[in-house]
């Protein structure tokens, strides 16, 4: 009876502790977005956006389960000195209000409003995995305003075979992992390398990342905390009209960024867009995974800082 007093003891300190982690670094995740954006409010419709950087403007729109603050990592990290960066919370997004009818084509004009109240006639685009369709319905609704594209492991076009329904069906277990925050942290906290390989990434590529490179891998990881108030995002991106076909229409410069062994948003989008938006390039990996900025850093940001240079004048 003793030991069995002494077990349940230990279970309860242990489950304290693990509670009062779970409170300390939330609390910090809550902070770190605090205070560290601004809303532009249009009647009920509000954008959050953050900017940092001078020089030649580039809207960063991030992925699922991102914000502004995923953003601000995209820029730091593939987009870097020398650039005026913007990164808005898409809809659904942290501050950023989901509207009714929300849908990436809706997104698209949302970033014009906001661009025209930052006084940006015309920019540069990153786009980032989920952030793929709108950035592609802006360059598909205002050609005048788009430089150059830049699409970083991006989602283009819906499928219903085999390998998408499963990666479909991982999106919709993150989906479920982001409707509350002590979900989304205690999965990616306690079963980081499960959490990795459901965001895209093989074994292999967990294998072979090497210390800076992980880092980054952990920096996007937690800096999706707090999952909550992200949640509407996630959902609406899970569920949204893909731009498909349409994207022939396109006549920005695009340039393209993919992995042939991601596993979330799967090559067959890269080889899609490079084959239906006439002139675009495409940069194929053969490793990387949905982790392909962090693997390919400093290629993918030297060819972006150049793309987006070449064409700033266009």
């Amino acid at each position: 009876m003793n030991a069995l007093r002494w077990i349940t003891v230990a279970m309860l300190a242990g489950a304290a502790v693990i509670a009062g982690v779970y409170l300390w670094q939330i609390r910090l995740a809550y902070d770190r977005i605090s205070g560290q954006s601004k809303v532009f409010a249009a009647g009920d419709e509000r954008i959050e956006y953050a900017q940092g950087g001078t020089g030649l403007p580039v809207l960063v729109v991030h992925g699922s389960g991102g914000g502004f603050d995923q953003g601000a990592l995209i820029a730091g990290a593939v987009v870097g000195d020398g650039f005026h960066w913007i990164a808005p919370s898409r809809f659904g997004y942290l501050g950023s209000t989901r509207p009714a009818g929300a849908s990436f084509e809706t997104q698209a004009d949302a970033y014009a409003r906001l661009l025209d109240h930052l006084g940006i006639r015309r920019t540069a685009v990153v786009a980032l995995s989920q952030g793929g369709p709108s950035a592609l319905f802006f360059a598909l609704k205002y050609p005048g305003r788009v430089q150059s594209l830049v699409l970083l492991s991006c989602g283009v076009a819906s499928s219903t075979d085999a390998q998408q329904a499963e990666a479909n069906r991982a999106g919709d277990r993150l989906k479920m992992i982001f409707k509350h925050d002590v979900a989304y942290w205690g999965v990616s906290t306690a079963l980081r390398k499960p959490f990795i390989n459901l965001m895209g990434a093989s074994d292999e590529v967990i294998a072979g990342l090497a210390p800076g490179q992980r880092q980054v891998v952990d920096q996007v990881i937690d800096f999706m905390n707090p999952a909550e108030p992200r949640y509407a995002g996630v959902e609406l991106d899970n569920r949204a009209a893909m731009p498909d076909g349409r994207i022939a229409a396109i006549r920005t410069p695009t340039l393209i960024f993919h992995a042939t062994d991601d596993t979330l948003q799967l090559y067959r989008n890269a080889a899609f867009a490079a084959a239906t938006i006439p002139g675009a390039r495409l940069r194929r990996f053969e490793r990387g995974g949905h982790l392909l900025i962090a693997v390919e850093q400093p290629r993918i940001r030297a060819e972006v800082q150049a793309f987006i240079r070449a064409h700033a004048s266009q």
